[in-house]
């Protein structure tokens, strides 16, 4: 990691219209960049959310090949930044569903990563009156993926994987030093739950989190939390924006982790590991 380096997360809103939503979130990209950020991450389903999640079928691409792969790929070369992009539908094994990508590109364009979203949203919240069963569309991925980059070694992790921390931990045997993750937190698991799942990941793995969220109403119906943050290695919030269209910066110091890490070395005394 540079000794310090300034990341971004953009947050949207994002409707049924394509070309509406990527060039709002290029829009936000560019103000990040311009702000200094070197390190830009966007939101789950940052392109399209429809009406159905079935809509998104239609817009699966092959993997290296396809509009929002290029968008992705044009932005993060034209800005000179790193770019996590969200998520997109990406085919699949089975032929009826999609996998629900994080991709990251480097500040030429070139792609260095993929994550493909392994914890699936299938619940029903209190109250009954939302339903959720992603599983239905989306085939579930089985890696975990940490990148080495300039800012450090980075963990990808999508929205309802903050709810499962052994992935973190297997992060940690890869020597994860910074997690991003794009999300769409529901209005209701939003309040309840997200900023004690953010910072709770980075208390327990002494990393930053980049957590970059949907946040407001949408075409079909559903309320999302917003409040994307941004989070240090002790769990402070560094800066985060509540509902609506935007974007957050703050540096990552290198040298303030690494204090954190041996002063507080309870990654050091782990005593169980995670089972494969």
């Amino acid at each position: 990691m540079k000794t310090k380096v300034k990341v971004a997360a953009v947050q949207m809103a994002t409707g049924l219209n394509v070309s509406a939503n990527l060039f709002e979130a290029e829009r936000l990209i560019k103000a990040a960049q311009e702000e200094g950020a070197n390190l830009v991450v966007l939101p789950e389903n940052f392109a399209f959310m429809g009406k159905r999640d079935q809509d998104q079928l239609a817009l699966r691409e092959d993997d290296g090949d396809g509009p929002l792969q290029s968008f992705l790929s044009r932005v993060a070369r034209q800005q000179g930044v790193w770019l996590v992009g969200g998520t997109i539908p990406m085919m699949a094994r089975d032929g009826g569903k999609l996998r629900a990508a994080c991709l990251v590109y480097d500040d030429r364009g070139e792609r260095v990563g993929r994550y493909d979203k392994v914890h699936l949203f299938d619940v029903c919240l209190p109250g009954g009156e939302e339903r959720y069963q992603e599983s239905a569309t989306i085939e579930a991925g089985d890696e975990v993926v940490v990148l080495e980059t300039p800012f450090g070694h980075m963990g990808v992790a999508v929205c309802y994987d903050l709810r499962f921390p052994e992935i973190f931990r297997r992060m940690l045997d890869s020597d994860m030093e910074i997690l991003v993750v794009p999300s769409a937190f529901t209005a209701i698991t939003g309040k309840a739950h997200w900023e004690t799942l953010v910072r709770a990941r980075a208390i327990e793995n002494l990393a930053y989190v980049v957590a970059a969220a949907q946040g407001g109403f949408h075409i079909n119906g559903r309320k999302t939390h917003g409040h994307s943050m941004i989070v240090d290695p002790w769990g402070s919030i560094l800066a985060q924006i509540p509902r609506g269209a935007g974007f957050i910066c703050s540096e990552l110091d290198e040298e303030y982790q690494e204090s954190v890490r041996r002063n507080f070395p309870s990654i050091e005394h782990r005593r169980l590991k995670c089972r494969t």
